[in-house]
């Protein structure tokens, strides 16, 4: 089984290239704990999804304390990975987005395959559920680590969360929104939209922590040519994204079962967040659930 680390995302908000943050005083960064947790739950492969640019930091950084635990790949996506005929605005900055980041690793990924972000800590448990499901799930069975809102937001401003409509454990729906705290209370719209709304603070919410099969990429191939076939104005800034994909798979007859993890998520989406984080880290280190020092 694959984990694949979303790692080429420009971290506007933060900065700077925070996926290559560190987060402990040995230089680690947040991807290094989630690889940890995953090949503890039994992932065999990492493909990591970056910026050809930062393919050289990426080997002398993460790669160099991986090369002797887990096979490691890079996956670059690319601006010009487009299907045939398909048109790049010369002003598109930023990449296309999470679901592009997937076409991208189209010929390398297993059959099944876990997702997640290189700049979210999901914890020893999340990792776990999606290990467990996969090893047991059929094509078209998919799984998310879910966690409530009211868990997973920043005090310094609104995050992206993809919000889950649940009938029972299953999704049948999932829509990517801006989440913020507003005093005491929740709110939420869908991205894109000015259309804020409160939800409970115990609302059950996606944090691209997904274990999906094959099928999930031929979702993403019918569905990309759609994508780029819009106006080159709306190019310029769309996203073609996984909480938008999963939604159309489950209208196709996927499955995608929400498990509540009782790990605790922190996240690094700005900079004021980072010695947070810090303290986070060697908190967990100080109840023996990883090492002082990880990959040594």
């Amino acid at each position: 089984m694959d984990l694949v680390i979303l790692a080429a995302g420009l971290g506007s908000r933060f900065g700077g290239d925070k996926q290559i943050e560190p987060v402990d005083a040995d230089g680690n960064f947040i991807l290094d704990y989630s690889v940890y947790d995953a090949v503890r739950a039994g992932f065999d492969r990492v493909l990591l999804i970056i910026r050809k640019e930062h393919k050289q930091i990426f080997e002398k950084t993460i790669g160099q304390r991986l090369k002797k635990v887990v096979p490691v790949e890079y996956v670059f996506q690319e601006m010009d990975d487009v299907p045939k005929g398909a048109k790049v605005p010369a002003n598109r900055t930023k990449p296309f987005g999470t679901a592009h980041a997937l076409h991208c690793c189209r010929n390398v990924v297993s059959d099944k395959f876990a997702v997640i972000n290189a700049d979210d800590f999901y914890g020893a448990q999340s990792l776990k559920i999606l290990a467990d499901f996969l090893k047991k799930s059929e094509d078209g069975q998919f799984v998310s680590a879910g966690f409530k809102a009211k868990n997973v937001l920043s005090k310094s401003g609104a995050v992206k969360r993809g919000i889950f409509s649940l009938k029972g454990s299953f999704a049948c729906g999932l829509v990517e929104s801006l989440v913020e705290w507003r005093g005491k209370e929740v709110f939420a719209t869908p991205l894109g939209k000015d259309e804020w709304h409160k939800i409970l603070p115990d609302t059950m919410v996606s944090m691209s922590c997904f274990g999906f099969s094959k099928k999930f990429l031929e979702q993403i191939e019918n569905d990309i040519a759609n994508f780029f076939g819009q106006s080159e104005e709306v190019l310029t800034s769309a996203e073609f994204l996984i909480p938008d994909e999963v939604e159309r798979a489950l209208a196709a007859g996927a499955t995608m079962e929400v498990i509540a993890t009782p790990s605790k998520w922190f996240g690094m989406t700005y900079r004021d967040e980072v010695d947070g984080i810090k303290h986070e880290i060697q908190a967990l280190k100080d109840k023996g659930e990883y090492p002082p020092h990880l990959w040594k």
